[in-house]
């Protein structure tokens, strides 16, 4: 839309001379130029004057562009303002979010980007709509992770962590914390998130730190927590156990080992050939087991085996439905100490557990001769010996589907470790009624199939770690007593000596279990721990919980949402949420994971930098409730094309508009909200329909965000501004504003113009919180920010009818824009041009003329409007715009149409030989049976293509030379 145009304040002037003057279609652009220069001057250095008072806002008067460096002044006024914090002023039920608390380590990546971005789209629009609204900032002090950053920081000054006390290495922690630790949040800010900063929180708070320790306390006295040794994920160079959500699967080049296990007192050809990954492990090997059905090893079951490079032991031979009699030989080999799936068959089936693993990962005692090899040395020397022996049947390439630590990259060893667990069927029933009965909803409802099926074959967690940083385990051991049988679980170390001493003496010793928990555990609190639980006289606490939605990845629906379920029920009493709304993954243009290794990783700071935080946050918005979202330069470039739209839009308006100072015309812009029947009935046909479409747009994005569908409301939001508003009212209003004469139909438009430009400002404020407001505030009379000013109301007055009138227009005006195009008429070229309509569609068209003209191109005292065709019928482009509206365009007004015969018939001709030549390739019997089937369909839809064009062309042709001999 061209958007320049003089200033409104010269067309309060009486004189049609004056708007004449003005006509940018009658006079030179340098005309034009000259006498709207200088007021629009005048207006830049006003409007200079107030964005300097505020000292943080430019308005589109002075600034080409949205300069995307004003976003964090922006930022800061608004929290400076205190509007990140709940307001009671209007009622209403509060809307409160936990932010999914980052890893203190962290540094922003497109995971932060889509969570910040949505969770800020449903703060911000609830805000407006007048709840309390409380976002819950904080951050996670990620056990494995900080440690890890920690000991590399002091490796590469050639410190250990066993250099150092426990105390002294926490210490260090602490310090790297308060250093770098506010990274991630300083960077959540840069993506706009209006969450409560002075509510912060960390996971190692002081209250938050109590909080944890009240949980496991009393999950201990209801016999929910218990220590076992059980087999856990242990990361050797860590020396930890790490949870199923920090181990992750790669698809690496290994190989399958085949090992001959004799058949104890059988003949040398009794033996079984077992197929293996880990023959390191078969030292660990309690049974081997065969399916039922195999009738290969039937003899054998019920025998013993000889477990190979043990000095003779044995194992029984056992049947079991579990082994799969297609995979390596049908023969399985049992370690239960070193594999989750054969530790489930030995617990089944009551056998032994039998450990060959140190926690350094080298082989123990068990091993004989290999005691103290690294395991991957052990493998290679072990597969020597067994060749060596005559054991070895042979090595196969194999791929092997290798468990990693997440955060150390080293290979995970099963391994039977003491740990504590906390029991979780009995939280998991509650958690899976709370779907059930609707207090929970899970959006989308997809998702609710995997809760419920993870809820219902849930296992015990382990929750200990070995690691110094984080949540020490609340429990105390009598020093001289075993572990198992003699601990005090309580609150503090004070309150677990009182308890000793009046077990055993004031004499008593104790020491506090060295482990601290699992990350999890803490975040498992996150949604009431924030709000001050376990004192639930807390005002947080009373005004806040329950909050209203968990927003985050479906990744971790188990590792987290699921667990705040079951802990939110278990220590309050009520489901901590009532919405759980799941996002999906991030991913490139091509649909692959973002990675390093892939080189296809997306900076939010950099995209930021170069697209602006609302052309981002918008594309990331466009997606759909858990599913994956590829991103790609090409959409966040059209979004910022966006953002530059509506800042042209507004610089069209402000260019348009009453001076401030007449604050009387500003008053009565103001004051037309168009929220009644009449007021909208007595609006012209393209103000009518632009504010009846507003009012739809109004209902339906209402709709679209209570229902958390964000990708539609954005989807509507913009294809409304940018299709109905700035491409067709917007140049609609030019015929009132500049050339109508007319000061009562200028002023109307403007205040539709302001109306529909304000509301859409609000609609799209969460998703563009900051070129939204920096346009709201380039407007005069603002009494608040656009950030807390109410929602659009919705329910407001429609007329139906204008939408099918102005379509009417519309397709008319795009029929006169299509023949102009197909005739290569020039742009500057007024045509004539007769209407022809029923009495009551031309009573509407033709009360439109300038805008018809003014769209179509149309010499605006040439265009007729007639119940029957005109006489020169025969010599005109007939188009039918629709049922009862038609239109003639003269041909002699758009082309000289000798030319344009001679050149259509130089491009037949053209056309015709291309034509030929893809026919003849297609009745080429050598092509066609030869060439691959894609390239012969793509030949023959060219043919086909070229024959459609050449049907036209003659078409266009004939009538062309009809007219001529007219």
């Amino acid at each position: 839309m061209a958007l320049a145009g003089p200033s409104s304040a010269l067309l309060s002037s009486s004189s049609s001379a004056c708007l004449r003057r003005l006509n940018p279609l009658l006079l030179s652009a340098a005309a034009c130029r000259r006498p709207a220069w200088g007021q629009r001057r005048a207006a830049r250095r006003f409007c200079a004057a107030v964005a300097a008072e505020k000292d943080v806002f430019t308005s589109p008067e002075v600034a080409k562009s949205f300069d995307f460096t004003n976003e964090e002044r922006i930022y800061k006024w608004w929290e400076s303002q205190g509007f990140f914090k709940p307001n009671f002023e209007r009622g209403g039920d509060p809307f409160v979010i936990p932010m999914p608390p980052p890893n203190v380590t962290g540094s922003l990546h497109m995971g932060h980007a889509m969570f910040v971005t949505l969770e800020d789209i449903m703060v911000r629009y609830f805000r407006m709509k007048g709840r309390p609204t409380l976002w819950i900032p904080g951050t996670d002090h990620a056990g494995i992770a900080t440690q890890l950053v920690v000991e590399k920081m002091l490796a590469a000054e050639g410190v250990k962590r066993t250099d150092l006390t426990r105390e002294e290495f926490t210490k260090k922690v602490w310090e790297w914390k308060e250093k770098y630790g506010g990274t991630i949040t300083n960077q959540i800010r840069r993506l706009g998130a209006s969450c409560d900063w002075s509510r912060e929180r960390f996971t190692l708070d002081e209250q938050l730190s109590r909080a944890v320790v009240e949980a496991f306390v009393r999950l201990h006295d209801k016999g929910l927590i218990y220590q076992g040794s059980y087999l856990v994920n242990w990361s050797p160079n860590l020396q930890t156990a790490v949870s199923d959500l920090e181990v992750e699967y790669s698809e690496e080049p290994g190989n399958l080992y085949f090992i001959k296990y004799r058949v104890a007192g059988g003949t040398r050809d009794d033996f079984m050939t077992i197929a293996t990954t880990r023959p390191e492990t078969l030292f660990g090997d309690v049974a081997i087991a065969v399916n039922p059905q195999d009738k290969r090893y039937s003899q054998y079951v019920g025998r013993l085996a000889i477990v190979p490079l043990t000095f003779g032991r044995h194992v029984p031979i056992i049947a079991d439905r579990y082994v799969d009699p297609e995979f390596g030989t049908g023969v399985l080999k049992i370690s239960p100490g070193h594999d989750h799936n054969d530790y489930h068959i030995a617990r089944k089936l009551g056998l032994p557990i039998l450990n060959v693993m140190n926690k350094d990962g080298t082989l123990n005692d068990v091993a004989g001769l290999y005691s103290g090899m690294d395991r991957f040395e052990a493998r290679e020397k072990l597969w020597s010996d067994l060749v060596e022996t005559n054991l070895a049947v042979k090595k196969e390439p194999y791929t092997l589907r290798v468990p990693r630590s997440q955060r150390g990259g080293e290979v995970i060893e099963p391994l039977i470790s003491k740990q504590w667990f906390v029991a979780m069927e009995p939280l998991a029933e509650k958690a899976l009624r709370a779907v059930e009965n609707g207090q929970l909803t899970i959006l989308p409802d997809r998702f609710e199939k995997i809760y419920n099926h993870w809820l219902t074959n849930i296992k015990d967690w382990c929750i200990s770690r070995q690691l110094w940083w984080g949540h020490r385990i609340p429990v105390w051991y009598i020093v001289g007593k075993k572990c198992e049988e003699d601990y005090i679980v309580a609150r503090t170390e004070e309150e677990a000596l009182a308890k000793a001493q009046e077990k055993y003496g004031k004499s008593v010793e104790i020491y506090q279990d060295p482990d601290v928990l699992d990350t999890w555990f803490s975040s498992a609190l996150w949604p009431f721990s924030t709000l001050g639980w376990p004192d639930l006289s807390k005002e947080d606490y009373k005004h806040f919980y329950p909050s209203t939605v968990l927003e985050t990845g479906h990744d971790i629906l188990f590792f987290w949402v699921a667990r705040m379920v079951m802990m939110g029920i278990e220590f309050t009493g009520s489901v901590p949420f009532s919405y759980v709304y799941l996002h999906g993954l991030i991913r490139d243009s091509e649909g692959r994971k973002m990675s390093k290794t892939l080189g296809n990783v997306i900076d939010p700071l950099d995209t930021i930098k170069d697209y602006g935080t609302d052309a981002l946050r918008f594309t990331l918005s466009l997606g759909t409730a858990g599913q994956d979202l590829n991103l790609s330069t090409e959409r966040l470039t059209s979004n910022k094309a966006f953002t530059n739209k509506l800042w042209n839009a507004g610089k069209f308006l402000l260019q348009n508009l009453p001076d401030r100072s007449d604050v009387s015309a500003w008053d009565a812009l103001l004051a037309n909200k168009f929220d009644t029947e009449a007021s909208l009935q007595e609006l012209p046909l393209p103000e009518c329909w632009v504010v009846t479409g507003l009012h739809e747009l109004i209902n339906k994005v209402s709709t679209s965000y209570d229902k958390f569908f964000f990708g539609d409301a954005a989807r509507e939001i913009y294809d409304f501004f940018w299709g109905d508003f700035a491409d067709w009212y917007i140049e609609a209003s030019k015929t009132r504003l500049y050339h109508s004469g007319d000061k009562l139909a200028a002023a109307r438009a403007q205040s539709v113009l302001l109306y529909v430009f304000e509301n859409i400002l609000k609609l799209l404020h969460p998703f563009m919180p900051f070129v939204t407001e920096e346009l709201w505030q380039a407007f005069p009379y603002r009494k608040q920010a656009l950030m807390v000013t109410p929602w659009p109301t919705t329910d407001l007055p429609k007329d139906f009818r204008s939408i099918k009138r102005f379509q009417n227009l519309q397709s008319l005006i795009r029929g006169i824009r299509n023949v102009r195009a197909e005739y290569l008429v020039e742009p500057a070229k007024r045509i004539s041009a007769s209407v022809v309509a029923t009495a009551d569609v031309l009573e509407y068209v033709s009360k439109e003329k300038q805008v018809l003209a003014l769209l179509s191109k149309l010499d605006g005292q040439n265009v007729n409007f007639t119940e029957s065709a005109p006489g020169d019928a025969n010599q005109s482009v007939h188009i039918v715009a629709d049922e009862g509206l038609e239109a003639y365009l003269p041909l002699a007004d758009m082309v000289d149409v000798s030319e344009e015969v001679k050149r259509l018939s130089k491009r037949l001709s053209k056309m015709q030989l291309e034509y030929d030549a893809l026919v003849a390739r297609l009745n080429s019997q050598s092509f066609v049976e030869k060439a691959p089937e894609q390239i012969v369909r793509g030949v023959r839809e060219k043919a086909s293509e070229a024959e459609e064009k050449i049907s036209l062309t003659k078409n266009r042709l004939a009538f062309l030379q009809s007219t001529v001999s007219t």
